[in-house]
């Protein structure tokens, strides 16, 4: 059944954009929704990275500047934002002026955090020739070569397994076959999905066939990494977990939460296929 409260949503409706500054078209959605049918650890970590690349106003004298935006979102915000509604917002100052760019950070920071119910961090980066917005693939071994038959195409936390006898061991592995698909629209979500760990050695077919079971799974970005983090959490018993999904761009936006057992950095970096 449709969730009734996505229906308000802009996402899958003809929208117009806006002429003015209108931060109350900024549509939060309670994280509490999902959470509930997860099994969550007691402690953990992590945030929503978003990157707009589509981000413009004028200046005091009526000249437009444009910027790529980041903005961080802490994952204990009891709100995330629909993604829509985030490019809406940020395409109302397309028309608006004012003085600094530090003004502008300051009003996105005080409306985002009035949304998500949390503060925000936010960077506006404006100098492209040292742009630090750099690309590069995410770290670790890949796991796409794993020559295994897959049957499954919804989440299966059952696919996911150590190896026999497993020894403890630290490493990190991705793949670029993250796929899920917009709990609105049903338009498929692109991604590549870090796992980094110390615990029982994973066996790698089976994660691999565990991101795979998410193509057909209609979810959020950050409900996604949040369901992959708690299986792998409960299935594998690591002593330390890190999962991090890089989304491909829709709309100017990308978005690139990450869950962690512990406080730690993440690259900021795109991907290629970002």
């Amino acid at each position: 059944m449709p969730d009734p409260i996505l229906a308000h949503t802009s996402l899958g409706r003809d929208v117009s954009y806006p002429s003015q500054y209108s931060p109350q078209l900024l549509f939060p959605i309670a994280r509490s929704t999902n959470r509930q049918h997860l099994d969550i650890p007691q402690a953990w970590h992590g945030g929503d990275i978003w990157n707009a690349y589509e981000l413009s106003w004028l200046n005091a004298k009526g000249k437009p500047v444009v910027a790529i935006g980041r903005f961080i979102f802490p994952q204990h915000s009891p709100m995330l934002i629909e993604s829509k509604s985030f490019k809406l917002y940020l395409n109302s100052f397309n028309e608006t002026r004012h003085d600094t760019v530090e003004a502008v950070a300051e009003l996105l920071k005080r409306d985002l955090a009035h949304a998500a119910g949390a503060p925000v961090d936010v960077v506006l980066d404006t100098d492209f020739a040292s742009n630090a917005f750099v690309c590069g693939p995410m770290q670790g071994d890949s796991i796409d070569d794993t020559d295994i038959e897959i049957s499954h195409y919804r989440p299966q936390a059952g696919l996911l397994a150590t190896v026999p006898d497993a020894e403890i061991v630290t490493e990190t592995l991705v793949s670029d076959l993250l796929k899920s698909n917009c709990p609105v629209t049903g338009q498929p979500d692109w991604g590549s999905v870090q796992v980094r760990y110390t615990g029982p050695q994973i066996d790698r077919g089976a994660l691999l066939a565990y991101i795979v079971s998410l193509r057909q799974h209609t979810e959020f970005h950050e409900h996604c990494v949040e369901q992959m983090y708690c299986d792998l959490w409960h299935a594998c018993r690591p002593e330390r977990l890190l999962v991090y999904a890089r989304y491909t761009r829709r709309g100017g936006l990308d978005i690139n939460p990450w869950r962690s057992s512990e406080p730690t950095d993440v690259s900021l970096a795109r991907t290629p296929r970002q």
